[in-house]
């Protein structure tokens, strides 16, 4: 009787409520801005499971009947949702390229709607193996565990779990106003935000530059020094070998900045996509064999589940949406993605070939969809959400779909190749969405294993999260349009995976793309592989391959600072791992990074809002051109004033636990 009890009790647990999902979609707003300001500047987008979590224990612990669960839907909300910010890897291409002057709105929130979902339904076979029957590490998943098992939505919480849970709070919010306010001076030209130099070696030219970002920052300290360590790697390589040596092979006239920038953004970056193509290959390739395992023990275990009565024999925490609702809804995603390529490509020069495209593209993100997703999920519980290779699958579903939409199209002659061009995009767009929502679902399942959630409840809050996503996302990409621009320009906003799909795309469907750059990038992704393989099998060291492409890839003032904070973020749990509160110290430094990441996203973010507002590219500025060099050497030193001051009032604050 008394077992009998208890059950009830836990099936009656307060778990999905609408305050979680309200609580969920308020944060989603905030989280998902920072998300897409932070991946159209630098490339990356940051994890935001613990932040979430965070904000909303100390939110809940006002409600008496809050629980760890309900903490966990919120996270879960959150997370998903900004996970969806990764579709800026390839929409802003459609700008790029001509075809899009703005983002429609709702083609932009059905694009991120439809992907997404799907890419929920593909994640629910795939948890039994991944997850509850894997030894696969989900770093980040952990994490989010280990936050919310301290935290004050927990029944039963101690004095010491719920001092920490405010500390957290605290440390979130002053992080994200050092930030915020480091990003308005810089707005305000008293600070520069990029220390950058170029030089001539002989009759070539090089050089480099490193943003002062706190958010580039912020970033570093969450990806890690062996992440970390291989972006510099392929900085040395891009501006200490490559740039140099084509420039001295093909002389150009001009000042040293003008020769460096330019043979790095038409040949080097090229090189680094063969790179980032290669090594994604290969991680696929080493994957292939436990994601297939995984598939068919997923399959097995559901027709096991079946024979044997569906889940009215399984443990709360073992029932997933039924595999019956997972196939009508991933059925009911298939015809609004039809609708979406047939209408793109109504009035285009590709309309005669309307059904043959169509059909082609659904197959595409359904067939490719499951595989990446599948890939992903799987990338995703062996080094974390944060630093699974999205970009790098990203460039490769473009590539195949160019190169299958070329097939098909081939009637359509030099008229119809911009089309062409934009449908590709469109068309892994989708499935892009499909890849970095599975990428990001099974994290948060197994943050829900480890405080045992329901699987079901926590797929409807991902579902959730998924539409308050695609609500926030076109809004806030068309305010970034309007403010900044993308790609070229003085304030523009980088872009760079989107930049380089669109390259991609044009080139492989125009004929113009120069694949002896993609060659000589995929023999350096080959001999950088290797040196990875032999430092894994003799040492304890890596040199993530992905990583290396990045650095030879983005902006050397963009990874540059993410290289420092890498740097900065090992050095800080150096030092505070021998103290008696070097663990709290280590958590509440994760809030650091995750605050310097949001308060300057979100300030990029309002500063777009006064740009557009009142016309004016640089609103907040008091100084004019004359104070450049002053500002120089005032930023680096804010900078490093602000870095060292936040880090070490953070250990400050966890030392004050142990007095408690």
């Amino acid at each position: 009787m008394a077992t009998a009890t208890a059950s009830q009790n836990r099936e009656s647990q307060i778990e999905l409520t609408w305050r979680a999902i309200i609580l969920g979609a308020a944060i989603t707003v905030v989280f998902t801005a920072a998300n897409v300001y932070l991946g159209l500047k630098i490339g990356l987008t940051f994890a935001t499971s613990i932040p979430a979590a965070v904000i909303s224990m100390a939110i809940l612990r006002a409600f008496r009947s809050a629980t760890i669960f309900e903490n966990n839907i919120v996270q879960t909300v959150a997370s998903a949702a900004g996970t969806l910010s990764s579709i800026i890897f390839v929409l802003p291409g459609l700008v790029m390229v001509g075809w899009w002057t703005g983002f429609p709105y709702w083609q932009s929130f059905a694009i991120c709607v439809t992907g997404g979902i799907l890419g929920v339904m593909y994640s629910v076979p795939l948890r039994r193996a991944l997850v509850a029957q894997s030894d696969l590490p989900y770093p980040e998943g952990v994490a989010a565990a280990e936050v919310l098992k301290v935290g004050v939505g927990s029944r039963g919480a101690t004095a010491a779990s719920m001092d920490e849970n405010k500390k957290g709070l605290l440390t979130l919010v002053v992080s994200s106003i050092v930030s915020a306010g480091f990003a308005l001076v810089v707005a305000s030209r008293v600070f520069i935000d990029t220390l950058q130099g170029y030089i001539r070696i002989g009759m070539g030219a090089s050089g480099f530059g490193i943003g002062l970002s706190l958010a580039l920052l912020g970033a570093g300290h969450l990806i890690g020094l062996a992440v970390g360590m291989a972006i510099f790697v392929g900085l040395f390589l891009a501006w200490g070998v490559l740039t140099p040596l084509l420039t001295s092979l093909h002389p150009m006239a001009g000042d040293a900045a003008t020769v460096a920038t330019t043979v790095w953004a038409h040949q080097v970056r090229f090189i680094g996509a063969g790179t980032i193509g290669i090594s994604a290959i290969w991680t696929i390739f080493r994957l292939a064999k436990p994601v297939w395992t995984g598939v068919t023990s997923a399959i097995a275990a559901t027709r096991a589940r079946t024979k044997a009565g569906g889940d009215a024999g399984l443990p709360r925490t073992e029932r997933d949406l039924s595999i019956g609702v997972v196939g009508i809804i991933s059925l009911a995603c298939f015809i609004p993605i039809a609708a979406l390529l047939a209408i793109f490509l109504n009035g285009s020069a590709l309309a005669s070939l309307t059904v043959p495209l169509v059909v082609v593209g659904v197959l595409y993100i359904v067939v490719a969809g499951f595989f990446v997703a599948a890939a992903c999920g799987y990338m995703a519980g062996l080094i974390g959400s944060s630093n699974s290779p999205v970009s790098g699958l990203g460039i490769l579903s473009v590539i195949g779909a160019s190169l299958v939409l070329v097939v098909v199209a081939k009637t359509a002659g030099p008229a119809g190749a911009p089309a062409l061009v934009a449908y590709a995009l469109f068309v892994t767009a989708v499935l892009l969405n499909v890849a970095t929502i599975s990428n990001d679902n099974l994290q948060d399942l197994k943050t829900g294993q480890l405080v045992d959630a329901t699987p079901w409840r926590q797929q409807v809050a991902l579902i959730a999260g998924v539409i308050f996503g695609s609500i926030v996302i076109p809004p806030i990409l068309s305010l970034l349009n309007t403010a900044y621009g993308f790609g070229a320009g003085p304030h523009a906003l980088p872009a760079p995976q989107a930049t380089l799909i669109s390259a991609l795309a044009k080139g492989v469907i125009e004929g113009q793309i120069d694949w002896g750059l993609i060659g000589t990038g995929v023999l350096i992704g080959i001999g950088i592989i290797i040196i990875d393989e032999v430092l894994r099998a003799t040492t304890k060291w890596q040199l993530p391959p992905l990583a290396v492409g990045l650095g030879i890839y983005l902006p050397a003032s963009t990874t540059a600072g993410a290289v420092v904070g890498a740097v900065v973020g090992y050095t800080y749990n150096r030092w505070v791992a021998g103290k008696p509160w070097g663990e709290v110290a280590r958590r509440l430094g994760v809030l650091v990074a995750s605050g310097f990441i949001v308060g300057e996203s979100l300030f990029g973010v309002v500063n777009a809002g006064v740009i557009v507002a009142f016309k004016n590219a640089t609103p907040f500025a008091v100084v004019g051109d004359s104070f450049a060099s002053a500002s120089n050497w005032l930023g680096a030193i804010a900078f490093v004033v602000c870095v060292y001051a936040t880090y070490r009032w953070c250990a400050g604050l966890a030392a004050k636990s142990l007095t408690k």
